[in-house]
């Protein structure tokens, strides 16, 4: 039982990544919401964030599947918190936010990243780079092109990654280090 006057008929639980091709506890809830559905009952899919949903044009699909079945949905947590009805524009919406949080993942990784390396911790494995490397990343930089953009024209040349691109992580880093040690060699001027 919830608060208020709505009644829980079954609990899901899924801890399988939004990304994964099939998930069957939320097929099976959205199912059952639409049979309950079909019988006259007014139902409400409760999910703790619209993150659990799915990503991409997998939560459209979704979306339009719950809204094509009449189903509510009610967020327990997040930016949608709340209790959404079918015709809302919460479905829409829902689709789009999940598009713009994969964007941002990486962005959110190369952040995670330097903050674990400004408190000590090291991240990732062998270095890739080498001074051939760096030169072209010097030169790409200088062209304000992003990291991403950047690793996609550089290729590692030794060890178990060779012929791939380096992340944009280690760009990043490269790049850090070099203004770093520059910053440092070069002597300190006087006013």
């Amino acid at each position: 039982m919830r608060s208020g006057d709505a009644e829980v008929t079954r609990i899901f639980k899924e801890k399988v990544s939004t990304r994964a091709a099939r998930r069957p506890e939320l097929e099976a809830a959205v199912q059952l919401a639409g049979e309950i559905r079909s019988s006259g009952v007014r139902v409400t899919l409760v999910v703790h964030e619209h993150k659990r949903l799915g990503r991409g044009i997998e939560l459209a699909l979704l979306a339009e599947e719950l809204k094509a079945s009449d189903v509510g949905l009610e967020f327990l947590t997040g930016e949608l918190q709340g209790s959404h009805g079918p015709s809302g524009i919460v479905f829409t919406v829902l689709a789009a936010m999940s598009g713009m949080e994969r964007e941002y993942i990486p962005d959110r990784t190369l952040e995670g990243h330097e903050s674990a390396r400004k408190r000590g911790k090291t991240i990732g494995g062998a270095g890739v780079s080498d001074g051939n490397m760096l030169s072209m990343a010097l030169h790409l930089r200088e062209q304000t092109m992003s990291l991403r953009d950047i690793a996609k024209r550089l290729v590692i040349t030794t060890g178990k990654k060779k012929g791939r691109h380096p992340s944009p992580a280690t760009v990043m880093r490269m790049l850090r280090e070099h203004d770093e040690q520059t910053a440092t060699a070069a002597p300190e001027s006087t006013a």
